[in-house]
């Protein structure tokens, strides 16, 4: 029926990168497999995260009504980022499984121009050293986001470890999303009489460009040195 309804309204690719469509169409159940297939799923890269969380926040107590309206702000806050965060842990261990399925494979393919054993043993070293922040980090950056579970699974990167740092890092990014549109939409429209709800697209640019911005400054500034991965 959703389907239905959202082809007779005139649908459009571009749609998937706005948060509120998600909100729209599909509420609490759309946003939780959002955040599951943008790790759980090699598709789920393109799709909007971080502003699709904070847009959440904005629209929290509308969402939580669809599920259990508590009556209490705070409760639906902690009621959603569980939900959330739990389909978060879920996609970043299907990742992580699959890379653990397909990396002993990758060890005996035959190297080409974009492949190299020691790409392999570099990433290797990279999560034995930096792997714990790097799957925190990683959930704060979209893209990256994508694949970094993968990539520890392929350089079997010790379960445990894996396990606690993906908890830890799904609960701050959709703590730290959830609460903040939420609480900056009651402060700003408390102070200032301005619903952000009203200016949606501008909020999602912005935060866009923010969560993006380090990739790009990386990109652009950084030496190119391909022998270390850890400049990458």
């Amino acid at each position: 029926m959703v389907l239905l309804d959202i082809l007779s309204a005139g649908f459009h690719w571009s749609q998937l990168l706005q948060p509120q469509f998600y909100i729209e169409h599909g509420g609490l159940w759309l946003i939780l497999f959002v955040v599951f297939a943008e790790t759980g799923l090699f598709a789920g890269f393109f799709l909007p995260g971080d502003s699709l969380l904070f847009v959440a926040g904005i629209y929290s107590s509308d969402i939580a009504r669809e599920l259990y309206p508590t009556g209490n702000e705070i409760l639906d806050l902690f009621m959603l980022m569980a939900l959330i965060s739990a389909a978060g842990i879920a996609g970043n261990s299907v990742g992580y499984w699959f890379g653990r399925k397909v990396g002993p494979a990758m060890y005996s393919w035959k190297e080409n121009m974009l492949f190299k054993q020691r790409y392999l043993v570099q990433a290797h070293d990279f999560y034995e050293k930096h792997g714990g922040g790097a799957i925190i980090i990683a959930r704060f950056i979209p893209i990256v986001r994508t694949f970094a579970p993968i990539i520890a699974g392929i350089v079997q990167m010790e379960k445990k470890k894996f396990f606690f740092y993906n908890v830890v890092g799904c609960i701050a990014w959709v703590f730290s999303m959830l609460f903040a549109g939420h609480f900056l939409q009651k402060w700003i429209l408390a102070e200032f009489n301005f619903d952000l709800k009203n200016h949606l697209e501008v909020i999602v640019l912005g935060i866009v460009l923010v969560t993006t911005a380090p990739v790009l400054i990386k990109l652009l500034f950084s030496k190119k040195d391909p022998s270390r991965i850890d400049k990458l």
